[in-house]
């Protein structure tokens, strides 16, 4: 909701789209560069108090572009401030939420939980942004408004939650300790074959990115059209991820992970290649479903095999795995298809996807062989 009303109040003001990249910029760069002294501070401190913390400081954030909004006295260099400061809060929240799920839940219930985080984040993409834009009808202020009340609801819902927090030793601030979420991960195969599997196939599989030019130009679909095919991945994610929730992965894990990111390549295929419209929503649909189970099967896997005085600093090392990947997956996508052209860019990208599952089934033996989310006896 606040990224549609940023982003229509931003063009209102500037009308550089070249300002609308930069909002990108502005969220990426305090991810990566906070991302591993997050996962330190999330092991050290109540994560819970993080989420809220968090939470008020988004909160405060709408409000002043609210306040912006309708004083009449909002600016760029305001508008990009205040997104790097809600960036940053994001930034400190993820791995903390991630990390507090364990705490909250039986360790049996870990994968449908994470099915259900999952589902929720997929509701909020499609109802979001149509929230958004009805709201800023009212100006920019009703919407930054309403997602500051939601901001603050969202901190009180979190002071109400009730954790069984297991003390841990605090280690010193050091180049180590900070790394030493990659290092776990480096030293775990399953872990590290299940993040940069992820990682290599959503730099190949970036066709979202080049929506716009299949709607426009190859499915002459229009505006109206883009809407429907960039809600598309999101309405087949969140039926797969309720599914999942109520019917949670059991075994075998690691061919089911693998089988996930085939079908995700050869969605992208198949939407490369379409030229029926209806053919192209079925196959970002399958795309999106795809994606979950490969999302919920990673998640899980990292809280349930890393140790609880470790979560933060795996959890944000797998958040910049994921965020890195997305942003140089929609990177490469608009390279490749300004070099080769849009359909060629998409069928790569569908075929790579499927090369880099095969590939990692010969690399991570281990991963292949997978049956079961725990550590064996």
């Amino acid at each position: 909701m606040l990224g549609v009303a940023v982003a229509w109040e931003l063009y209102a003001l500037t009308g550089s789209a070249l300002d609308l990249g930069l909002v990108g910029l502005v969220q990426f760069a305090p991810m990566v560069l906070l991302t591993l002294v997050v996962g330190h501070v999330a092991d050290r401190h109540d994560r819970r108090f993080i989420v809220i913390a968090c939470e008020v400081v988004k909160a405060a954030v709408a409000v002043a572009l609210a306040a912006g909004a309708i004083g009449d006295w909002q600016t760029r260099g305001m508008i990009f401030g205040l997104i790097a400061l809600l960036a940053a809060a994001q930034a400190f929240e993820n791995p903390a939420m991630s990390a507090l799920v364990p705490e909250v839940v039986d360790r049996a219930l870990i994968a449908p939980a994470m099915a259900w985080v999952v589902s929720a984040g997929q509701t909020a993409q499609i109802v979001g942004p149509a929230l958004g834009g009805a709201l800023y009808v009212f100006g920019p202020g009703a919407a930054y408004l309403t997602a500051g009340a939601l901001f603050a609801l969202a901190g009180a819902l979190a002071v109400a939650v009730r954790v069984a927090r297991t003390v841990c030793v605090r280690e010193p601030l050091s180049l180590a300790t900070v790394l030493s979420g990659v290092a776990f991960i480096v030293s775990r195969r399953v872990l590290l074959g299940s993040m940069s599997l992820d990682l290599f196939a959503v730099l190949f599989g970036g066709a979202t990115a080049l929506l716009p030019v299949y709607a426009r130009d190859i499915l002459g679909a229009g505006p109206v059209g883009l809407g429907l095919l960039r809600s598309a991945p999101a309405v087949g994610a969140l039926a797969i991820s309720i599914v999942l929730a109520r019917h949670p992965l059991v075994r075998p894990i690691g061919p089911t992970l693998f089988w996930s990111v085939m079908v995700f390549g050869a969605a992208t295929v198949v939407f490369g290649v379409s030229r029926s419209f209806a053919l192209s929503l079925l196959a970002l649909a399958v795309l999106g479903a795809a994606d979950v189970v490969s999302m919920v099967i990673r998640l899980s896997l990292a809280q349930i095999r890393t140790p609880d005085a470790m979560r933060g600093r795996v959890s944000a090392a797998h958040s910049l795995f994921t965020g890195t990947s997305n942003q140089l997956g929609a990177f490469e996508s608009g390279l490749a298809a300004a070099l080769l052209g849009p359909v060629p860019a998409v069928l790569l990208g569908g075929v790579g996807t499927i090369a880099v599952a095969a590939l990692w089934m010969v690399l991570f033996p281990e991963l292949r062989r997978l049956r079961r989310f725990e550590e064996d006896a």
